[in-house]
């Protein structure tokens, strides 16, 4: 999995390389490459799919402007989320943080759908996110979702590693706390949930 990484980071390299020189190929190809999981990651900063269409384009405008200015000191998908975060931080603070339509969430016509997953694991695990707090969410789903480090996720929220430790301790802690008390919340095997 790790020489995975680093060829999808070898490859993006040569892609921001390309978009510092001017190349709209290497900026779509990137794009591309990113757009679902910024979409799944800002997701869990804010549930306005509207929101998050902007913060992502908002994030690779941003990306190609200073392309020229990756210094190579991160992985390419470590500086993206880096950027869609501090463009979704600033849009929550300049519009305020309204949840989209949870019946469109659940019907897959949000950002989220993933027609793979079990939707009700999905919806239990999305209740119990949202007990936490924006930041709490984020390291969750950069730790576990997209798969970062702790160091990663402190150079991505621009915060020392102690603080992401201590975010992700106490979210983990609510979601033990919550987890078991939505488990008696399912539904039954077959029985639709509203």
């Amino acid at each position: 999995m790790i020489e995975a990484r680093d060829e999808v980071d070898s490859r993006d390299r040569l892609l921001v390389q390309r978009m510092a020189a001017g190349d709209r190929a290497a900026l779509e190809t990137l794009y591309r490459a990113y757009h679902g999981g910024l979409t799944r990651f800002l997701s869990r900063l804010t549930r306005r799919a509207d929101l998050i269409d902007e913060i992502v384009n908002d994030c690779f405008w941003i990306a190609w402007r200073k392309a020229a200015g990756f210094q190579g000191g991160s992985r390419v998908s470590t500086w993206l989320i880096g950027i869609a975060y501090r463009c979704g931080l600033k849009a929550l603070r300049q519009r305020g943080d309204e949840p989209v339509d949870d019946y469109a969430m659940r019907e897959g016509r949000g950002p989220c759908h993933d027609p793979d997953e079990d939707r009700q694991l999905r919806d239990w695990l999305g209740k119990a996110l949202e007990h936490l707090s924006a930041d709490q969410r984020v390291v969750i789903e950069l730790v576990y979702g997209v798969g970062n480090s702790l160091e990663e996720v402190a150079a991505i929220m621009q915060a020392p590693v102690g603080t992401v430790k201590a975010r992700l301790f106490h979210a983990r802690i609510k979601l033990r706390n919550v987890l078991p008390a939505l488990a008696g919340e399912l539904p039954a095997q077959g029985e639709k949930l509203s």
